[in-house]
């Protein structure tokens, strides 16, 4: 599970598609003992805040309901990945590894200038709400649709003309675990934001990029907000928050510090479930990267093998040994 800190497998070895799709890096966790399982979840728990973990393990549990549940006949269901990329017992910079389908987190820790990057990581979620094991429902995208929505309600309608892209949410431009040319100057400038929507913005940004501890969120959001002016964010699809009309949203948050796409996707990919949505609303893309700081700057992003490919490399290779 060890590997050299800019070996390009971190860029390959991530993606939306399933892990019999595009390999993963690393120890699936399906292969370790239940204590190393729970060591495993521990480190995950150790990095993110109890929003992020919550968040995190909803996506994860997401993926075990389909499993349990669809029609899908896709093995991979409910196997995710854990590796380190650089020595995580010393002070000098090192990556984690996390994910699955539905999931790869990217976070890069460097002791040394005391941050955590989180760029660039995937989040996804397909059914928006399932009912657990425990009886408990589980929306794991809850607080990304409130804060989006709170920034869209916020605009005038001069605003959300500028903003608006069409009735049909759009498809991803970045796919995770690609190569992104980060298209930016559509719909409306973070420059045409008042103070308040601004701040708004930031928040739905927060998602993703306030993964962990409240410091280094704040200090990625202030990097964000210095730049804000310069950033554009777009929008496509439902125009109100209610998952019973239409086929979900699309966004989209580009700037020289951040780059955010939240996609619905139009189809179920064959995990359908009786009385749950697994399409539109209920089976979301989506990808948060940093233009100026992807991976901590360690390795530049390749294309991963896709479809039926594995990802460049293999087995890694311990730090020290490159």
């Amino acid at each position: 599970m060890l590997y050299a800190y800019d070996d390009e497998t971190k860029t390959t070895s991530w993606s939306n598609f399933p892990v019999t799709f595009v390999e993963r890096a690393g120890l699936n966790l399906t292969d370790l003992s239940e204590e190393q399982q729970e060591a495993a979840m521990a480190v995950l728990e150790a990095l993110l805040s109890d929003e992020g973990y919550a968040t995190v393990t909803g996506i994860i549990g997401g993926d075990e309901y389909l499993l349990e549940n669809s029609s899908s006949t896709e093995e991979s269901l409910g196997q995710y990945y854990i590796a380190f990329f650089g020595d995580p017992t010393g002070t000098s910079a090192w990556e984690l590894q996390f994910g699955g389908h539905h999931l790869g987190i990217n976070a890069t820790l460097d002791g040394t200038a005391d941050e955590i990057t989180f760029a660039p990581t995937h989040l996804g979620v397909q059914p928006a709400v399932y009912t657990d094991a425990a009886g408990n429902e589980v929306q794991p995208f809850s607080d990304i649709y409130e804060s989006a929505f709170a920034f869209y309600d916020s605009l005038s309608d001069e605003q959300k003309a500028q903003l608006y892209q069409g009735e049909e949410a759009a498809a991803m431009v970045c796919e995770p675990g690609g190569t992104c040319d980060y298209p930016t100057g559509t719909g409306l400038s973070g420059a045409d934001l008042t103070d308040e929507q601004k701040q708004l913005l930031l928040a739905v940004a927060a998602n993703w990029v306030g993964l962990a501890d409240e410091e280094t969120t704040t200090d990625a959001l202030a990097a964000i907000e210095a730049t804000i002016d310069e950033t554009y964010v777009n929008w496509s699809g439902a125009t109100v928050y209610d998952m019973t009309q239409g086929d979900g949203i699309s966004f989209q948050i580009s700037g020289p510090d951040v780059y955010i796409e939240f996609a619905a996707q139009q189809g179920s990919a064959g995990a359908d479930v009786d009385g749950v949505v697994t399409s539109g609303w209920g089976h979301v893309h989506t990808i948060y990267r940093d233009p100026s700081n992807d991976y901590a700057l360690s390795v530049e992003q390749q294309e991963s093998a896709g479809m039926g490919g594995a990802a460049s490399g293999g087995a890694g290779t311990p730090p020290g040994d490159e």
